[in-house]
């Protein structure tokens, strides 16, 4: 079988388990994480390369991204923090995360991660601290995406990444979220098309893409090249 060809299997699979919910199936330590495992995987080389003082992420969900990541920067050791934001950090998650044995390392900040306000409270957080690695995982619109990349990326220096999860969303059929408001030309994956058009910090790590196969962030692994 050709590189391409298995390519074009991976990007099959990866089609066929998404009504099956497959990437709920999956928990890191006790707390649902809702990814691929290779993207998983993907995230702890990035982790452990960076070795980041901060690890930002948009979206929470139930928690499990967040505890991975810190549960990466504990075995890195140091004072690496991870924040996470979200427009609606319900209060079973957070009650969740308030007693996880990883919490110490999290800080939580709930409001819309483009307004205004979250920019420059996520801007004072992080206080010039580096390495950062970003990761982008909220609302998945192409406008929104778009702001939280010209929002945060300027906080990403050379060597580290940004990474847009579920970019996958604009090469599926234009049927597959149908109560959702984004698809093919309204997705991460077409505002980082437009994001790399405007800023020439970052290009496409098409090399970690293609060992992992299969992933939601195809174009999506961001390194910055220049500070």
């Amino acid at each position: 079988m050709s590189m391409e060809d298995f390519r074009a299997l991976s990007a099959q699979w990866l089609e066929a388990s998404l009504p099956e919910r497959y990437s709920y199936n999956f928990t890191w330590m006790g707390r649902p994480i809702i990814q691929y495992p290779q993207d998983i995987v993907a995230l702890q080389e990035l982790i452990w390369r960076i070795r980041p003082q901060v690890v930002l992420e948009t979206g929470i969900a139930h928690g499990g991204s967040l505890v991975f990541s810190a549960s990466m920067l504990h075995l890195l050791g140091g004072e690496g923090r991870v924040i996470g934001i979200d427009i609606d950090i319900r209060s079973d998650n957070r009650i969740a995360l308030d007693e996880h044995p990883m919490r110490s390392r999290i800080d939580l900040v709930e409001g819309s991660s483009i307004s205004p306000e979250t920019v420059k409270q996520i801007h004072e957080m992080v206080g010039g601290r580096s390495p950062l690695l970003l990761i982008l995982d909220s609302n998945h619109t192409h406008a929104h995406v778009l702001q939280e990349l010209r929002a945060y990326s300027g906080l990403v220096g050379a060597g580290s990444y940004v990474v847009v999860l579920d970019t996958v969303v604009e090469v599926l059929p234009g049927h597959t979220y149908p109560d959702r408001p984004w698809g093919p030309g309204n997705s991460p994956g077409s505002a980082v098309e437009a994001f790399l058009a405007e800023n020439d910090r970052f290009e496409v790590d098409s090399e970690l893409e293609s060992r992992i196969a299969i992933t939601t962030a195809p174009g999506g692994y961001l390194r910055c090249i220049r500070d």
